[in-house]
Parts: C-alpha cells; structure tokens; sequence
C-alpha cells in the first residue's frame, strides 16, 4: 500500500496529533451548516485563516457518512488534470483511496502528481480523517480550468457515477479572492458566489471574467456545481464567508474563504 506523506503538517495545520484533533474540534464545534449536502467548497488555506470556514463546509456533511469524497483540487503546481488511488497520510490517521472510482474517471493516472507537494488536497485530509474516519476519498488534481476544460471534467464525472453505487459526496477545494482590500475582496466574493445560488456555472464564470475574480478552485467550483445538479442539486447555498483579515487585522491585502453547500 502506498501512502503519501503529508507536505504541510507543521505549517498549514498542526504536526501533533493531539493539537491537530483539539483544533478541528474547536472549530467543527462553532461551525453551523445543512444537515446534509451533495457537495461543498472549502477553503485550503493554513487552519488559522481558513479552519473556521473549512469547518462549516464539513458540518453540512452527517460525521456518520462512509462513502467516498470525489476531492477536486486546483493544481497550483501545473500538473494536468490528474487522479491516482495513493492513499493519504495525515498526523490523525490514513485516508484510503477509492481506487475504484479513481480509475473508472477516465483521466490521467499520476501518483507523481498526488505526491508532488499541493495544499488544496492535502488540507482537506485531516478533516475528512478526522470527522468521516470510515470514508474514502477519490482525489482529483484539475489542471486546465477554463469553461470547457470543466465541462469536459464534469461529463467524465457523471459519466463515472453512472455505475458508481457507492454513496458519495463531492468537495471542490478552493480559495477566493487573493491579496485585494478586505472591501473588495467581500464585494467581488458576493457577486461571483451569487451566481452559484442557483448553480448557474454559465453565468459563475462571466461574473469570474468581469471581476478578475483570482479564485484559484473556480474550475473545481464549476465542475461540482454541474454533477451536483445533474444528482439532484437546485441550490448552492453560502453557509459562512470570511477573509484573512478576520484573523490577522489586516484589511488591506487579504484572501476570502467561502463555505457553499449544494442542496
């Protein structure tokens, strides 16, 4: 069984254990969501900034669930759209790989990829761990992210789910607006999520052009949106917004964090 090691224990999140569980505790035990979902966005910045927000995300999910999370994940490093069954060390445990419904995606196999040093899969897997300790994941690397590049993801996806019966749930690992006035950044956020009330991705991409917006998981955004609503979705709800600032005190270049359940 190959496991990968964490990268970003010690830095995005804490190394111990211990410390690593009181902290996703703390915050799972202030975070307010839906009583269950078809898939979230959350945020993958360090737990100080983002945990909070990372927290409401997976409170929309019963802690009960043991089926697997379709993870999609911007890849910062450049790697192409990319999935691999590896499993997923963390300081609180291993994540097992659905190496079922990663193979059965269609798309390029890497376990270089899934090794390689990225934080927006990574940080979301002493949540899942930790709150979902029987589930699976099914981690996905997105490369390109424009229209058609999601489009083409998300009909794999679906495709796939044709002759999944496992339950699942679907993440979108993803950050909002990047280093702008704490204002705009809050502004622009709302504007561009407003177009996911209704799971419009059409409409989600032009407000993203209009704004500039540097989300940088807006392909994973679009991609859940779309198989969310082909499983039944009508609806993708904002359950908790915050910038870094709200932690630091620092308005004046911050980055949004944005919790969103499809219901």
């Amino acid at each position: 069984m190959v496991v990968r090691r964490p990268s970003f224990a010690g830095m995005f999140y804490p190394d111990d254990p211990s410390e690593l569980s009181t902290l996703m505790d703390f915050f799972l035990s202030r975070a307010h969501g839906v009583d269950d979902c078809y898939g979230v966005v959350a945020p993958h910045a360090g737990y100080p900034y983002s945990g909070q927000v990372q927290a409401s995300s997976y409170s929309c999910i019963p802690p009960e669930f043991s089926g697997t999370f379709l993870l999609i994940g911007p890849s910062h490093a450049g790697y192409p759209t990319c999935t691999s069954a590896v499993d997923w060390g963390t300081p609180v445990g291993v994540v097992e790989s659905d190496g079922d419904l990663c193979r059965s995606l269609g798309i390029l196999q890497s376990d270089e990829a899934m090794i390689a040093r990225e934080n927006s899969l990574e940080v979301q897997m002493p949540f899942i761990r930790h709150r979902f300790s029987n589930a699976k994941v099914a981690p996905v690397l997105m490369g390109y992210q424009d229209y058609g590049s999601a489009m083409d993801l998300a009909a794999r996806v679906i495709e796939a789910l044709d002759t999944y019966s496992g339950d699942l749930r679907i993440i979108a690992s993803s950050d909002f607006s990047h280093y702008i006035p704490d204002a705009v950044a809050r502004a622009d956020d709302q504007y561009v999520i407003e177009a996911l009330n209704n799971l419009n991705t059409d409409e989600f991409y032009k407000r993203l052009v209009e704004k500039k917006l540097t989300a940088c998981g807006y392909g994973p955004i679009a991609v859940l949106t779309e198989v969310c609503r082909y499983l039944g979705a009508t609806e993708g709800r904002l359950i908790e917004y915050a910038t870094s600032g709200d932690v630091t005190g620092d308005f004046d270049q911050v980055v949004g964090y944005a919790s969103i359940a499809a219901v």
